[in-house]
């Protein structure tokens, strides 16, 4: 009888501290053996890894999935094919959004959630909530509840109609997290700018998608990241500053870390391959580009990698927000016309999100492998309360694997992808290195072309605490 259910063998070995050569040995969907030689006939299946890296998983910490529709537009993957999008291109394990609807409680929003993921995720997943509508019921009770039953993590927002919150109400979020031990994850833009510069570019008639970067411009950013990063203070508990686009922005993180405050961030591929030349193409070509905070001008992806090698992010996430352009529920039915602030916001990208960083940090020397094993999976582990069960590559942590093949070059079309979307925004790009099989718990999801994942598989994950919450406790 065989020792093992699966072995990787030959391969070369990576994880956030550390680059080595083992045999990794699977039984019941976990990591048991890192050797130096399995032998032959000790594993059922045997998986060669000859010439390529083994890589811990990655974690998409920041994606919509299976969400109300947005400004009338529909999300175009379900959790069926947006797992399966992320298992392709070298994800483990999701972590999407329960909103809270108007009128709706918390522990509505979840239950929502989890019926549209029953019987459809191929990966594990877990859900940050989302919180629009902080009443004394949501605060006092069914938060503390909801961080007990393990979604430790949740975002608000300083914009957006019917989900922005004032700084009293982000306040009353901070302190119940620093009570029961959540996690609190903003996103910064200031609605007053961008209402006031929307209203203004209205009124000229100056409404193409290019305009969508000015309302939305860096000084919003900048702002509310730094009143963010005060309301902390504050409050003394520490917050997760989401896909951040700016250098203007990064820089008020980077000051106050500095200053040894617990601040945490993330930006995303699209800030660092897109920029405001993209939204600005002619006609709803330049709609396709239009997400919340917008890709900046074209100089500023080199500061954003500056924060990546220099620590201030620790995090690239996608932000997949995948609608389509055509057809019912599309953007341009929804929009009924070419207006910057009519065109739902959004950009899908979870399964470009690895190769993209691969390629252009590892590949080209921005970054070595450890910077990206923790940027991609490690990291997100740890803030999101799953180390080291998730994340790492050691002796007793799910066998969630991806193997890398470093030679192999491609040049994307959106008809290679797997989404139902009907675009990519990286379309034409060329990528060294690819993620050419990946395994969670033990099982062979996608293997040189192949998809074998089961719809259903996945598990739900109920979280532990942040490592940033243990910290501050400390």
């Amino acid at each position: 009888m065989a020792e093992y259910d699966l072995v990787v063998k030959n391969g070369t070995v990576a994880t956030a501290d550390d680059t080595f050569h083992a045999d990794i040995a699977i039984r019941d969907g976990r990591i048991v053996a890192l050797l130096d030689d399995v032998p032959a006939g000790a594993a059922r299946e045997v998986l060669d890894a000859t010439g390529k890296l083994v890589l811990p998983g990655g974690i998409e910490g920041h994606c919509h999935i299976g969400e109300p529709p947005f400004g009338g537009a529909e999300l175009a993957d379900d959790f069926e094919s947006a797992s399966i999008v992320a298992a392709c291109g070298g994800t483990t394990t999701i972590i999407p959004f329960a909103g809270q609807q108007e009128g709706k409680t918390l522990r509505e929003a979840v239950d929502w959630c989890h019926e549209r993921a029953r019987g459809k995720s191929v990966l594990d997943y877990g859900f940050h909530l989302m919180i629009a509508d902080p009443t004394p019921q949501v605060l006092g009770q069914e938060l503390p509840a909801l961080i007990e039953d393990g979604y430790t993590s949740f975002k608000v927002f300083m914009t957006y109609e019917g989900m922005k919150l004032e700084d009293m109400q982000i306040l009353d979020v901070v302190e119940t997290a620093q009570e029961h031990g959540g996690f609190v994850m903003i996103h910064c833009e200031n609605d007053h700018c961008i209402t006031w510069l929307a209203e203004r570019l209205e009124r000229a008639g100056d409404t193409s998608p290019a305009r969508f970067g000015i309302a939305h411009g860096e000084v919003a950013e900048r702002e509310a990241t730094h009143r963010a990063i005060s309301l902390s203070e504050v409050a003394q508990t520490p917050v997760f500053i989401v896909h951040v686009s700016s250098h203007q922005a990064m820089d008020q993180i980077a000051w106050a870390r500095s200053r040894g405050l617990p601040i945490y961030g993330e930006t995303c591929p699209q800030y660092l391959f897109l920029s405001s030349e993209d939204f600005a193409r002619p006609g709803w070509e330049g709609a396709k580009y239009i997400c919340s905070p917008p890709p900046r001008d074209p100089g500023n992806a080199d500061h954003l990698w500056r924060g990546i090698q220099n620590g201030v992010f620790q995090m690239v996430s996608s932000d997949h927000c995948a609608y389509r352009m055509e057809g019912p529920g599309g953007r341009k039915e929804a929009a009924g016309e070419l207006h910057f602030h009519k065109v739902s916001p959004g950009l899908p990208g979870i399964e470009n999100r690895l190769p993209l960083l691969f390629s252009e940090g590892v590949m080209t020397g921005r970054i070595d492998l450890q910077t990206f094993v923790a940027m991609t999976a490690t990291n997100a582990a740890k803030l999101y309360g799953l180390h080291p069960r998730k994340g790492t590559i050691a002796v007793g942590s799910d066998a969630d694997l991806v193997l890398w093949d470093p030679e192999k070059t491609v040049t994307l079309t959106h008809a290679m992808l797997h989404d139902r979307c009907d675009y990519t925004p990286y379309e034409g790009h060329t990528f060294r290195g690819w993620p050419v099989t990946t395994v969670s718990r033990g099982e062979i999801l996608w293997h040189e072309g192949e998809v074998r994942a089961r719809p259903g598989r996945g598990a739900f994950l109920p979280r532990g605490l942040s490592s940033a919450v243990r910290r501050q406790a400390a």
